[in-house]
């Protein structure tokens, strides 16, 4: 099930109320989606799909059009997780590392077609920009009446992000839009990529005082979005739960897991694509490196989802929702 931003908002406050959080993947491709979604079916999780700008300009999508791009990574997220099958996997759809000079229209265009949640790349970014182009968001939703749920991030490579710049970016934002922001990205010592000592800055406690902060402003739980897992040990990422995470972005590794199994799979039957080989067409297809990759990755994924604690808060949260 595809959730639209103000699920995706109640689906955010269930992982801070119950202490899990969700995995948030970068997919390059609909092979991809596919087996986050069959992971998360398999761990009855919640998941969130998100795209970057490079995946929306990618050859599986826009072929250097981020607007058609997400059109159609949309359509298709919308199909499958609507699908019989997923039906009870709660899905949101995220805009991540959008940056340049086409983000206030990419994210606009976002916001209208009806996008679960909302992020955009500030690493080049000073703050009044990053206040201006969040409120220029908001003030989009405002004026045609459209639900949206935004995460806001600072310098998420600079180290610790100072406790004022909570108070200087997520409370401006906040007092000029109040209930808009989900999710808040400070820098806890984390970086993205996969960094030799990804782990020697996490700070735990940074992400349990930027939480306490940002909930205080806003007046309302609000989660930390954790960037800069991949190099991250498990005994880190249940820390980072437990000290407030909601959501954890997954894409250095993730690559390297799918590249990887791919590698493996051309190099081992490499015999099998010569032209007169009986199973060349069979091992030529997509469908074959897809499968071969799909046994590698797809437990990888529900190994980390497990990992997040969101096992067994998919059809509960539904329930919840459902609810009110």
């Amino acid at each position: 099930m595809l959730l639209d931003p103000t699920q995706a908002r109640r689906l955010y406050q269930d992982a801070v109320d119950n202490h899990y959080a969700v995995l948030a993947v970068n997919a390059d491709s609909h092979a991809a989606v596919t087996d986050c979604l069959g992971a998360a079916a398999e761990c009855d999780a919640p998941v969130i799909i998100e795209t970057s700008l490079w995946q929306l300009t990618g050859r599986s999508y826009g072929a250097g059009d981020p607007i058609m791009g997400m059109d159609r990574y949309l359509a298709d997220l919308r199909a499958i997780a609507d699908s019989p099958q997923y039906a009870d996997v709660p899905v949101v759809y995220h805009t991540d590392h959008i940056k340049g000079p086409a983000t206030e229209s990419i994210l606009k265009h976002a916001i209208e077609a009806g996008a679960s949640s909302i992020s955009l790349d500030s690493s080049e970014l000073s703050h009044e920009q990053n206040i201006a182009l969040l409120s220029a968001l908001c003030a989009f939703a405002d004026e045609r009446d459209q639900p949206a749920t935004l995460e806001m991030e600072a310098g998420v490579d600079d180290g610790v992000t100072p406790l004022e710049e909570t108070r200087d970016l997520f409370g401006e934002v906040e007092k000029r839009h109040p209930g808009y922001l989900a999710l808040w990205a400070p820098g806890v010592g984390t970086k993205h990529g996969l960094a030799d000592d990804a782990t020697s800055a996490f700070s735990p406690e940074a992400v349990a005082e930027h939480r306490a902060l940002a909930s205080e402003l806003a007046g309302r739980p609000i989660g930390i979005a954790l960037h800069g897992s991949s190099g991250l040990p498990d005994a880190h990422l249940k820390a980072a739960v437990e000290a407030g995470v909601a959501k954890v972005n997954w894409s250095s590794e993730s690559l390297l897991i799918r590249s990887g199994a791919a590698r493996d799979y051309y190099a081992g039957r490499s015999a099998e694509l010569e032209k007169k080989h009986p199973r060349w067409k069979a091992t030529a297809m997509d469908n074959g490196v897809q499968e071969a990759v799909s046994a590698v990755y797809t437990p990888r994924v529900a190994e980390r989802i497990r990992t997040l604690g969101g096992d067994g808060h998919g059809r509960s949260f539904l329930g919840r929702l459902a609810a009110g």
